[in-house]
């Protein structure tokens, strides 16, 4: 008696992944999404990043259009006011609307104390000007313009002299929003020509300081031995050394001879030679994480050259990681050279950053009576907060294992 034959239930039609489990579109887009891709979705996510990240695309932009944004020149000196105090914007005068303006001032010099006294002349309605003409200026230096975002008005100004009240017909008005300093330049355009010089040089010093991380970070963790040891110990002297006397000492170095580009550069350079060490281990420690992997291997016995390994197999691996840790080096660069330039030993005028701004700040006389040279300080605050903030979301981002 022969015994059935057992039922073939194989199928010959070709596999068709998705007839076994129906994805969603929104399952299918998320198993076939970029590792970067992820980190967008993360990183939306992360509320307080994104509004760093939006007040740090502002403030790049803002320095970026500098001359457009500043309602005066950088160097431009209004002599009957110096020290004046910040004039607020109002919208409503006597109870009617008349849009953005200033009261202006009635300048009065005190001649028992030989100080500059000012107060507010509610009879001087001031209105400002949008996309107007304003001072010249050399955009980028590549072409001349007078355009600006707001500039001041056109109104007659009055001021007071050993109790006599002046009328200047045909003078244009002003727009003191964060008041003037010993020449009477104003503080909010000098913050936001400021702004430029404050904010790349992070971007510059943390490129140098990228690119000397991952180099020698690479070599060390991917070759080990002799090397690895020769670089701990290098990163090992320089960490031993208290940042603020070392880069007093090594700015100290410059000569002051040289051209504000070159000091510009130079404090670029102090800066970046001592943040890479951090970085540095930080891609030795992956490397040696990562060298171990199959794939790693497998391209080792193709022949690939570790150039090649390191560049195209093994950094790519954690170069979310790098980026996150970059943007927390950056907030150290720009309180590096704030503090050396308040110190007299970093940027010096002409140039003007927010460090040089604060070194106008430094006799505590001069703070009493005239507070609002310490403003500059509110935009470094700022600027260090929202580069921590939206480097914490990007490296909670990066994290593969959070979710």
């Amino acid at each position: 008696m022969t015994e059935p034959k057992t039922p073939h239930f194989v199928s010959r039609e070709p596999f068709d992944p998705y007839s076994v489990e129906k994805l969603t579109p929104a399952q299918e887009e998320l198993y076939l999404a970029s590792q970067w891709r992820l980190m967008w979705w993360k990183l939306k996510r992360h509320k307080l990043a994104l509004i760093s990240g939006f007040v740090l695309a502002l403030f790049y932009l803002v320095a970026a259009f500098a001359e457009w944004v500043a309602p005066y020149d950088l160097h431009t000196r209004n002599a009957r006011f110096i020290h004046a105090p910040p004039q607020a914007i109002h919208l409503f005068h006597e109870g009617k609307f008349v849009g953005p303006f200033v009261y202006g001032y009635n300048y009065k010099l005190n001649m028992s104390t030989l100080k500059r006294e000012f107060t507010v002349n509610h009879d001087d309605v001031q209105p400002l000007r949008f996309f107007c003409e304003g001072d010249p200026y050399h955009f980028w230096g590549l072409f001349e313009s007078r355009f600006h975002l707001f500039c001041p008005s056109v109104n007659a100004m009055k001021y007071e002299r050993a109790g006599q009240t002046f009328n200047l017909s045909g003078q244009s008005g002003t727009v003191f929003l964060l008041g003037t300093d010993r020449l009477g330049r104003d503080l909010l355009s000098r913050i936001i020509y400021g702004s430029r010089i404050s904010l790349t040089i992070g971007l510059v010093g943390i490129a140098v300081s990228f690119i000397l991380g991952i180099v020698i970070g690479g070599l060390a963790g991917y070759f080990g031995g002799w090397i690895d040891a020769l670089v701990q110990r290098v990163i090992e002297v320089l960490r031993s050394f208290p940042e603020i006397p070392l880069w007093m000492a090594l700015s100290a170095v410059l000569p002051v001879t040289w051209s504000p580009l070159l000091i510009f550069l130079g404090i670029t350079v102090i800066l970046a030679m001592l943040d890479w060490t951090g970085l540095a281990r930080a891609v030795r420690s992956k490397l040696m994480a990562l060298r171990e992997e199959d794939y790693c291997t497998a391209a080792q016995l193709l022949g690939a050259r570790p150039r090649r390994i390191i560049g195209r197999h093994l950094l790519p691996g954690f170069m979310s990681h790098l980026i996150a840790s970059a943007s927390l080096s950056i907030p150290g660069m720009i309180l590096g050279e704030t503090a050396l330039s308040f110190l007299g030993l970093g940027l010096r005028p002409p140039i003007t950053s927010w460090g040089v701004l604060l070194n106008e700040a430094q006799n505590i006389n001069v703070v009493a009576l005239y507070p609002w040279l310490m403003l500059p300080v509110v935009p470094v605050v700022i600027i260090i907060l929202a580069f921590n903030f939206f480097g914490d979301g990007l490296r909670d981002a990066a994290d593969p294992y959070k979710t």
